[in-house]
């Protein structure tokens, strides 16, 4: 079964890319390093408030980026419960968003939605391509680059709608966050902390 996805470039052997399983296995690990590091008892104020930063826009991206591709591939691929377990991860994803923007209750939720996405992926790797799963895992990482960098529940959660309006939305979060100086990404952390002199 194939997903329905836009053509790889011509390439020899392999398809350029890595398997979205691969991709998003690094992102939940990324995720969860940053609740670790949330959870460190002792943090200075502005320390929190960064990493609690951080850890939003990221959650925020890859949310966005899960319910482009990854769900609707499961919906259209995975035979018999499909749409049951897109629409159950639709569902989480809003109320994860929803913990995400109140500051509260969010690690957990973070660590069922990356069992969760394991289990989508096993069931989605049984029925597609190889090929199509590099394909996927580029689609991913490419919606997360424009996604929106802050928790936005109450925004379409289902393609084609938020296809559209994710891009729309981000760009709107990125400017507010280059106007404001908050850190959407891990790096940015490290390179502030490491060169600040107090």
């Amino acid at each position: 079964m194939t997903l329905r996805l836009p053509p790889l470039p011509p390439s020899r052997g392999t398809p350029a890319g890595r398997p979205a399983a691969d991709v998003l296995a690094d992102e939940h690990r990324r995720l969860a390093a940053l609740c670790a590091a949330l959870a460190e008892p002792g943090l200075p104020p502005r320390r929190r408030r960064d990493l609690t930063d951080v850890l939003g826009a990221t959650a925020a991206r890859h949310l966005s980026a899960e319910a482009q591709y990854l769900y609707p591939a499961v919906r259209s691929a995975v035979p018999d419960d499909g749409p049951a377990l897109a629409d159950r991860e639709v569902a989480a994803t809003r109320e994860l968003l929803a913990a995400l923007r109140a500051g509260e209750g969010a690690e957990e939720r973070l660590r069922r939605h990356a069992y969760a996405t394991a289990d989508l992926l096993d069931r989605l790797a049984a029925v597609a391509s190889a090929e199509d799963l590099v394909r996927l895992g580029n689609r991913i990482e490419i919606a997360e680059e424009a996604a929106p960098t802050r928790p936005h529940p109450g925004a379409p959660a289902t393609a084609p709608w938020n296809k559209i309006t994710d891009p729309a939305i981000g760009l709107l979060d990125r400017l507010r966050d280059a106007v404001t100086g908050r850190p959407t990404r891990p790096e940015t952390l490290t390179h502030r902390y490491a060169t600040r002199l107090f």
